[in-house]
């Protein structure tokens, strides 16, 4: 509701409540679903009552709540009339004095049970007694298997309070849109609740970094303008290509989340202007022969690419395979009039109702009367072991869970889109030896979610997955430490077996040689103590390093440590060891602090009054918040910090919103600086830092992984925009792929 509500008279305010319902009499009217309207209307009218006299901090009528919540279980879900009543009567047992046998004598077992799974689990997933809560939130998953219903409920409450927000105190909105993030938002997408999902991160986004929303919501509508006008260019010709087809059929223009592109931008390090792919086409077609629906979208793909030229890698067929959620879709990738990438997205309206109300809409088209139920069922026996622990840490419990949602198996894509299940815990070079054996043993690194690891980097569920590769690759005896498929360690040693014998001839006589240039003799004594020196199990393993060129000879007679035999980038360098501790600095801490107002945060020479948080090290520019710790102190998380994420969920009472002002000191940052490790990129580096003046270095740490350079960079600046400065410097250095700022967890004070 809007602020009209606030100065309505009794009667207005009694006409909109009836006004409001009948808006979700006629959304259910208007469905499939039998029409059940007696029940609904009878458990209105036990609402209103029970809920009389009752406002909510808005100054609204309380019932325009569970009406809202009906309203979107019915009309944005597509639930029936057994949904719409417990809707309704989702808080009349947590807020007064009916109890759930009332409720089951007035309107069945069915509702009756729904409101106590709704009942269970009210109030947030944290509340004061966080592991009670915990125990609900167990209690929720576990009845999913009885009734997706609860959840799928407990989806239109959420989304409701998230559209209502804007009437709480800042700390309760830190921590209602925390938790959104944290738990509703992810399990919404795992029930395939598009479009929810997409509603909840944004709304928890415009609370968690108003400013950033505020500025990406008025460049997309600046950009709104020049967007139309491509569009337009880029559907004309596909409108009539699909209607001299015959097909009916409704086109769309999908804008990106605010949220996603704020992700996108923050994940590739870029402004708004190199977020090329903010909006997609849809395709919506009609089409009454389930089994004719991949043929139709086939034949629109063949329109489209008969007109525009393909991207070869982002074609993605979820028609064949659909995703874990039930989606299906084909996508493709085109270049559009104006040059830049627009994926079109084909489905039919049964896959689109799927799409965007995920499992409800199973319900619809289901074939088999067990067909989602055996699928939720599926999903749930993935999570039991985590759900029967008894772990009392709410806190703990969570972490595992969100970790855990995809245990037993994990589904990664090809960079074009090509599905493959792996056991946990698989690997990058798992991926490898799937796609093929040669792949496999020419592997020196992967991208996953573009984002450059090694070859041993463990993947999640939903990863996509990208392998690079050189012919200069031999596989190695260590690979077989971290393959999780029996696949790839069965093509793992046949590679080996063929690959051996010749790099062992090899490595021997490169041994042979080194010692006669020297004069030495290739005693046992002194081959023993070569084999000790150089941390290898036998002399074959020596030979097989020193022909694979993992081992260098050069300078062993110099008696270094084996760390100086590896390359350059492998050292550490120190640079400024002064003290970042400061005796002279106080930390004062506030008499009282009123949650309900901003805090300032200021830092003197002398004086400070904040901490920092142990897990994060937030700089001036930064979007903070602040929470009051057991101490009074206000200690200061960054808002994308984990750590920060749970305070939030689990104790909104003393988050407080900040906002940086006197601020006189100046701040660590880490930057992490990754590409391929080559010669002469150190020197590159370090020249770049020394040159790059009015910043203090205080330590610099590079190493290789795996192929894969890797450095971490510590300096002292003022502000956040100093780190964005250093990052563009870094990345136009050949060879570097990402440079951007980590936490820092050292000490804060």
């Amino acid at each position: 509701m809007d602020n009209q509500t606030y100065n309505l008279t009794p009667e207005q305010e009694e006409r909109l409540i009836e006004s409001e319902f009948q808006d979700v009499l006629t959304g259910y009217l208007n469905s499939n679903h039998r029409k059940k309207v007696d029940i609904i209307e009878k458990a209105f009218r036990f609402a209103k009552k029970a809920h009389g006299g009752i406002r909510r901090r808005s100054g609204e009528p309380y019932i325009l709540h569970p009406i809202a919540v009906a309203k979107i279980a019915s009309q944005e879900i597509g639930l029936g009339s057994t949904s719409i009543c417990a809707a309704l009567l989702h808080d009349v047992v947590e807020d007064t004095d009916y109890t759930v046998e009332d409720i089951e004598s007035q309107f069945g077992k069915k509702i009756a049970q729904l409101v106590s799974g709704l009942t269970k689990i009210s109030g947030g997933i944290f509340g004061d007694q966080a592991s009670a809560q915990a125990e609900n939130f167990r209690k929720l998953l576990l009845t999913m298997s009885e009734d997706i219903r609860v959840v799928l409920i407990k989806m239109a409450d959420r989304l409701h309070n998230m559209r209502t927000l804007g009437s709480m105190s800042p700390n309760k909105q830190y921590k209602i849109a925390g938790e959104t993030l944290y738990i509703y938002a992810p399990l919404a997408h795992r029930l395939g609740l598009f479009e929810i999902k997409t509603e909840l991160e944004d709304l928890s986004f415009k609370y968690e970094h108003p400013q950033s929303y505020q500025r990406i919501s008025a460049l997309i509508k600046e950009s709104e303008a020049r967007r139309s006008a491509v569009y337009n260019d880029f559907s004309a010709p596909i409108k009539e290509r699909l209607d001299a087809m015959g097909l009916k059929y409704e086109a769309q223009s999908r804008l990106k989340s605010v949220y996603s592109i704020w992700r996108k931008m923050e994940t590739k390090h870029v402004p708004f202007e190199e977020v090329y792919d903010l909006y997609a086409m849809r395709i919506i077609f009609d089409c009454d022969d389930q089994t004719k629906e991949k043929e139709i979208c086939w034949s629109i793909y063949s329109a489209i690419t008969d007109l525009y030229r393909l991207h070869p890698d982002r074609t993605r067929d979820w028609i064949s395979t659909p995703k874990a959620n039930g989606y299906q879709a084909l996508h493709l990738t085109v270049m559009g009039p104006d040059g830049n990438w627009i994926e079109v997205q084909i489905r039919s309206k049964r896959m689109d109702e799927i799409a965007e109300k995920g499992f409800a809409a199973h319900w619809k088209y289901k074939i088999g009367e067990s067909d989602e139920e055996s699928e939720l069922n599926v999903w749930l026996r993935t999570i039991k072991d985590i759900l029967e622990d008894p772990n009392p840490n709410a806190i703990d419990f969570l972490d595992t869970l969100k970790l855990n949602l995809f245990a037993s198996e994990i589904v990664v894509f090809t960079p074009k889109g090509e599905l493959i299940t792996l056991p946990n815990q698989s690997t990058v070079l798992d991926v490898a030896f799937e796609l093929h054996s040669q792949i496999g043993t020419k592997c020196i690194a992967g991208k996953v979610n573009h984002k450059l690891v090694p070859l041993s980097h463990r993947l999640q569920s939903g990863d996509q997955v990208e392998v690079l590769t050189s012919q200069s690759q031999k596989p190695k005896e260590e690979w077989m430490s971290f393959l999780a498929t029996a696949k790839a360690r069965t093509r793992l040693r046949a590679a080996l077996r063929k690959e051996h014998q010749p790099i062992i001839d090899k490595g021997r006589q490169i041994l042979a040689d080194f010692l006669k240039e020297r004069e030495v003799e290739a005693t046992n004594e002194i081959i023993t103590k070569m084999v000790a020196f150089y941390h290898v199990p036998n002399r074959e393993a020596l030979h097989y390093r020193l022909g694979t060129g993992e081992l260098s000879l050069d300078g062993y007679i110099v008696k270094e440590s084996p760390k100086t035999e590896k390359s350059l980038l492998s050292k550490i360098f120190r640079i400024g060891r002064s003290n970042r501790k400061n005796s002279s600095l106080v930390v004062t801490t506030p008499a009282k602090i009123n949650t309900k107002e901003t805090y300032t945060l200021k830092c003197t020479d002398s004086e400070r009054n904040f901490i920092f948080a142990e897990c994060c090290r937030p700089i001036p520019g930064d979007d903070v918040m602040g929470f009051i710790n057991d101490l009074g102190q206000v200690e200061v998380h960054t808002l994308t910090c984990p750590r920060a994420q749970v305070l939030k969920a689990a104790h909104g009472t003393r988050i407080v919103s900040t906002k940086w002002e006197e601020v006189r000191q100046k701040f660590i940052a880490e930057i992490l600086i990754e590409g391929i490790d080559r010669h002469g990129i150190l020197q590159e580096l370090t020249q770049m830092i020394s040159n790059h003046l009015n910043i203090d270095i205080r330590s610099l740490h590079i190493d290789t992984d795996k192929e894969v350079f890797r450095c971490t960079l510590t300096v002292l600046v003022n502000d956040a925009r100093v780190v964005s400065d250093l990052c563009a410097k870094v990345k136009k250095i050949k060879g570097i792929t990402s440079a951007s700022r980590v936490g820092d967890e050292t000490d804060d004070n």
